[in-house]
Protein backbone atom coordinates (compact mmCIF):
# COMPACT_ATOMS: atom_id res chain seq x y z
CA UNK A 1 0.00 0.00 0.00
CA UNK A 2 1.44 3.42 -0.97
CA UNK A 3 1.59 6.51 1.23
CA UNK A 4 -1.59 8.04 -0.26
CA UNK A 5 -3.55 4.85 0.36
CA UNK A 6 -2.14 4.64 3.89
CA UNK A 7 -3.28 8.17 4.62
CA UNK A 8 -6.73 7.50 3.17
CA UNK A 9 -7.12 4.35 5.25
CA UNK A 10 -6.03 6.17 8.39
CA UNK A 11 -8.49 8.97 7.67
CA UNK A 12 -11.32 6.48 7.09
CA UNK A 13 -10.49 4.69 10.34
CA UNK A 14 -10.61 7.97 12.20
CA UNK A 15 -13.96 8.83 10.65
CA UNK A 16 -15.52 5.58 11.89
CA UNK A 17 -14.69 6.56 15.48
CA UNK A 18 -16.43 9.95 15.50
CA UNK A 19 -19.88 11.25 16.36
CA UNK A 20 -21.32 14.76 16.16
CA UNK A 21 -22.45 15.92 19.60
CA UNK A 22 -24.42 18.92 20.78
CA UNK A 23 -23.48 18.50 24.46
CA UNK A 24 -22.40 16.18 27.25
CA UNK A 25 -23.49 17.07 30.77
CA UNK A 26 -24.34 15.71 34.20
CA UNK A 27 -27.85 16.15 35.57
CA UNK A 28 -30.72 14.17 37.08
CA UNK A 29 -32.64 11.83 34.81
CA UNK A 30 -35.98 13.55 34.44
CA UNK A 31 -38.17 10.76 33.11
CA UNK A 32 -38.68 7.06 32.46
CA UNK A 33 -37.60 4.20 34.73
CA UNK A 34 -34.41 5.84 35.99
CA UNK A 35 -35.98 9.20 36.91
CA UNK A 36 -34.11 10.90 39.73
CA UNK A 37 -30.74 9.19 39.22
CA UNK A 38 -27.64 11.34 38.57
CA UNK A 39 -27.04 10.70 34.88
CA UNK A 40 -24.55 11.71 32.19
CA UNK A 41 -26.42 12.82 29.07
CA UNK A 42 -24.72 12.42 25.71
CA UNK A 43 -26.77 14.47 23.26
CA UNK A 44 -26.12 13.68 19.60
CA UNK A 45 -26.77 16.27 16.91
CA UNK A 46 -29.40 15.91 14.20
CA UNK A 47 -32.94 14.56 13.85
CA UNK A 48 -35.06 13.67 10.80
CA UNK A 49 -38.31 14.46 12.67
CA UNK A 50 -39.89 17.79 13.58
CA UNK A 51 -42.33 17.10 16.42
CA UNK A 52 -44.35 20.19 17.23
CA UNK A 53 -43.59 19.94 20.97
CA UNK A 54 -39.84 19.31 20.63
CA UNK A 55 -37.84 20.87 23.46
CA UNK A 56 -34.39 20.18 22.01
CA UNK A 57 -34.59 21.85 18.60
CA UNK A 58 -31.20 23.38 19.35
CA UNK A 59 -29.77 19.89 18.68
CA UNK A 60 -31.04 19.76 15.08
CA UNK A 61 -27.97 21.51 13.68
CA UNK A 62 -24.43 22.45 14.56
CA UNK A 63 -22.58 20.37 17.11
CA UNK A 64 -18.96 19.27 17.32
CA UNK A 65 -17.23 16.11 16.18
CA UNK A 66 -15.99 13.93 19.06
CA UNK A 67 -13.85 10.83 18.94
CA UNK A 68 -15.73 8.01 20.68
CA UNK A 69 -12.80 7.47 23.07
CA UNK A 70 -13.02 11.16 24.02
CA UNK A 71 -16.73 10.76 24.73
CA UNK A 72 -15.97 7.81 27.00
CA UNK A 73 -13.29 9.82 28.80
CA UNK A 74 -15.69 12.72 29.39
CA UNK A 75 -18.41 10.37 30.65
CA UNK A 76 -15.89 8.88 33.09
CA UNK A 77 -14.81 12.35 34.25
CA UNK A 78 -18.39 13.35 35.01
CA UNK A 79 -18.61 10.36 37.30
CA UNK A 80 -22.16 8.93 37.22
CA UNK A 81 -23.16 5.28 36.87
CA UNK A 82 -26.11 6.01 34.57
CA UNK A 83 -25.63 7.26 31.00
CA UNK A 84 -28.40 8.37 28.65
CA UNK A 85 -27.68 8.70 24.92
CA UNK A 86 -30.21 11.10 23.45
CA UNK A 87 -30.69 13.76 20.79
CA UNK A 88 -31.99 14.88 18.44
CA UNK A 89 -32.40 11.37 17.19
CA UNK A 90 -29.23 9.49 18.19
CA UNK A 91 -29.81 6.55 15.84
CA UNK A 92 -29.62 8.93 12.87
CA UNK A 93 -25.85 8.60 13.32
CA UNK A 94 -24.91 4.99 12.61
CA UNK A 95 -21.86 5.08 14.87
CA UNK A 96 -24.22 5.59 17.81
CA UNK A 97 -24.43 1.79 17.97
CA UNK A 98 -20.69 1.60 18.54
CA UNK A 99 -20.87 4.19 21.32
CA UNK A 100 -23.68 2.31 23.06
CA UNK A 101 -21.72 -0.93 22.96
CA UNK A 102 -18.59 0.68 24.38
CA UNK A 103 -20.56 2.34 27.19
CA UNK A 104 -22.05 -1.03 28.13
CA UNK A 105 -18.61 -2.67 27.98
CA UNK A 106 -17.37 0.01 30.41
CA UNK A 107 -20.00 -1.05 32.94
CA UNK A 108 -22.46 1.85 32.78
CA UNK A 109 -26.24 1.56 33.09
CA UNK A 110 -27.12 2.79 29.59
CA UNK A 111 -30.39 4.05 28.17
CA UNK A 112 -31.19 5.27 24.67
CA UNK A 113 -33.90 7.84 23.95
CA UNK A 114 -35.15 7.28 20.41
CA UNK A 115 -38.11 8.51 18.37
CA UNK A 116 -39.21 5.08 17.20
CA UNK A 117 -38.86 6.17 13.59
CA UNK A 118 -35.59 4.28 13.05
CA UNK A 119 -34.76 0.58 13.37
CA UNK A 120 -33.71 -0.43 16.90
CA UNK A 121 -32.69 -3.99 16.00
CA UNK A 122 -28.96 -3.24 16.06
CA UNK A 123 -28.94 -1.66 19.54
CA UNK A 124 -26.91 -3.59 22.12
CA UNK A 125 -29.37 -5.69 24.19
CA UNK A 126 -27.79 -4.37 27.40
CA UNK A 127 -29.20 -0.91 26.57
CA UNK A 128 -32.65 0.10 27.81
CA UNK A 129 -34.36 1.48 24.70
CA UNK A 130 -36.84 4.25 25.54
CA UNK A 131 -39.03 4.32 22.45
CA UNK A 132 -41.18 7.42 21.88
CA UNK A 133 -44.27 6.41 19.89
CA UNK A 134 -45.40 9.53 18.06
CA UNK A 135 -49.03 10.49 18.61
CA UNK A 136 -51.10 12.36 15.99
CA UNK A 137 -50.61 15.57 17.99
CA UNK A 138 -46.87 15.35 17.50
CA UNK A 139 -47.27 15.95 13.77
CA UNK A 140 -45.04 12.95 13.06
CA UNK A 141 -47.36 9.97 13.57
CA UNK A 142 -46.69 8.75 10.03
CA UNK A 143 -43.00 8.23 10.94
CA UNK A 144 -43.64 5.48 13.51
CA UNK A 145 -41.79 2.31 12.57
CA UNK A 146 -44.26 -0.27 13.82
CA UNK A 147 -41.84 -3.11 13.12
CA UNK A 148 -39.90 -1.97 16.20
CA UNK A 149 -42.66 -3.06 18.59
CA UNK A 150 -42.08 -6.85 18.38
CA UNK A 151 -38.41 -6.21 19.22
CA UNK A 152 -39.18 -4.69 22.63
CA UNK A 153 -38.31 -6.61 25.80
CA UNK A 154 -38.84 -6.13 29.54
CA UNK A 155 -35.57 -4.17 29.56
CA UNK A 156 -37.10 -1.51 27.29
CA UNK A 157 -39.65 1.27 27.77
CA UNK A 158 -42.26 2.95 25.59
CA UNK A 159 -43.34 6.58 25.95
CA UNK A 160 -46.38 8.42 24.59
CA UNK A 161 -46.46 12.23 24.77
CA UNK A 162 -50.15 13.14 25.00
CA UNK A 163 -51.20 16.43 23.40
CA UNK A 164 -55.02 16.10 23.60
CA UNK A 165 -57.88 13.79 24.51
CA UNK A 166 -57.73 12.57 20.90
CA UNK A 167 -54.07 11.60 21.44
CA UNK A 168 -54.99 9.79 24.63
CA UNK A 169 -57.73 7.79 22.91
CA UNK A 170 -55.38 7.03 20.00
CA UNK A 171 -52.70 5.77 22.43
CA UNK A 172 -55.30 3.56 24.15
CA UNK A 173 -56.06 2.10 20.75
CA UNK A 174 -52.38 1.33 20.15
CA UNK A 175 -52.27 -0.53 23.48
CA UNK A 176 -55.38 -2.48 22.49
CA UNK A 177 -53.84 -3.48 19.16
CA UNK A 178 -50.31 -4.02 20.52
CA UNK A 179 -50.43 -4.97 24.24
CA UNK A 180 -47.12 -3.29 24.96
CA UNK A 181 -47.71 -3.37 28.72
CA UNK A 182 -47.12 -7.11 28.49
CA UNK A 183 -43.68 -6.49 26.98
CA UNK A 184 -42.27 -3.50 28.85
CA UNK A 185 -43.05 -0.39 30.89
CA UNK A 186 -45.45 2.01 29.16
CA UNK A 187 -45.25 5.70 30.09
CA UNK A 188 -47.75 8.48 29.40
CA UNK A 189 -46.53 12.09 29.62
CA UNK A 190 -48.56 15.28 29.18
CA UNK A 191 -47.45 17.83 26.61
CA UNK A 192 -47.61 20.61 29.16
CA UNK A 193 -48.69 23.39 26.83
CA UNK A 194 -51.68 21.36 25.62
CA UNK A 195 -52.81 18.89 28.31
CA UNK A 196 -52.76 19.48 32.05
CA UNK A 197 -50.90 16.93 34.14
CA UNK A 198 -53.87 16.49 36.47
CA UNK A 199 -56.19 16.03 33.50
CA UNK A 200 -54.09 13.24 32.04
CA UNK A 201 -53.70 11.61 35.45
CA UNK A 202 -57.48 11.63 35.90
CA UNK A 203 -58.01 9.96 32.51
CA UNK A 204 -55.53 7.19 33.36
CA UNK A 205 -57.12 6.55 36.75
CA UNK A 206 -60.68 6.61 35.37
CA UNK A 207 -59.77 4.05 32.70
CA UNK A 208 -57.55 1.99 35.03
CA UNK A 209 -55.06 2.07 32.18
CA UNK A 210 -52.01 -0.20 32.78
CA UNK A 211 -49.48 2.57 32.18
CA UNK A 212 -47.22 4.75 34.30
CA UNK A 213 -48.02 8.46 34.45
CA UNK A 214 -44.93 10.62 34.40
CA UNK A 215 -43.99 14.27 34.43
CA UNK A 216 -40.63 15.49 33.24
CA UNK A 217 -38.68 16.24 36.40
CA UNK A 218 -36.03 18.28 34.60
CA UNK A 219 -38.69 20.69 33.31
CA UNK A 220 -40.10 21.20 36.78
CA UNK A 221 -36.63 21.89 38.17
CA UNK A 222 -34.89 23.77 35.35
CA UNK A 223 -37.54 24.72 32.75
CA UNK A 224 -35.77 23.33 29.65
CA UNK A 225 -32.47 25.07 30.36
CA UNK A 226 -29.88 23.50 28.02
CA UNK A 227 -27.31 21.41 29.83
CA UNK A 228 -29.61 20.74 32.80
Amino acid sequence: MNAVADAAAASAAGQTERLKLTEIFLSLQGEARDAGWPTVFVRLTGCPLRCQYCDTAYAFHGGQWWEIDAILAEVARLGARHVCVTGGEPLAQKRCLQLLEKLCDAGYVVSLETSGALDIAGVDPRVSRVLDIKTPGSGEVARNLWGNLPLLTAHDQVKFVICSREDYDWAKGVLADHPLQQRCDVLFSPSAAQVGARELADWIVADRLPVRFQMQLHKLLWNDEPGR
